[in-house]
């Protein structure tokens, strides 16, 4: 397929022959819509208890262990092989951006 400005096939939009401009500006748009996002799940996360957050990451992290698991079963074995090796990738990079947020919050805390 003709990828073009980082919008994905599988994308709602890739059936309207999108220009380069367009797909960009689009791909904005999602981004910071996802971020939005984001942002109001962190305002609402705050109002609950440690114990309903750990709740709902927990509940969270198991669902996204389904999904990857139901993925990975559709997969062809050396095509498993690769999305091992990506789902590692993605922990590492997980796991030094929570060091990364752990290390900025606790910034935030001295500064107060």
């Amino acid at each position: 397929g003709g990828h073009s400005g980082g919008m994905h096939s599988h994308s709602p939009y890739s059936q309207l022959n999108l220009t380069p401009d367009q797909s960009q500006q689009i791909g904005r748009i999602m981004f910071e819509q996802k971020r939005n996002r984001d942002e109001v799940t962190e305002r609402y996360l705050q109002m609950l208890t440690p114990a309903q957050q750990k709740s709902m990451q927990d509940e969270l992290a198991a669902k996204h262990i389904k999904a990857q698991s139901d993925v990975r079963a559709l997969l062809k074995p050396d095509q498993q092989k690769q999305f091992d090796v990506i789902q590692q990738q993605e922990a590492q990079r997980r796991a030094d951006h929570a060091e990364f947020q752990a290390w900025k919050a606790q910034k935030a805390q001295q500064a107060q």
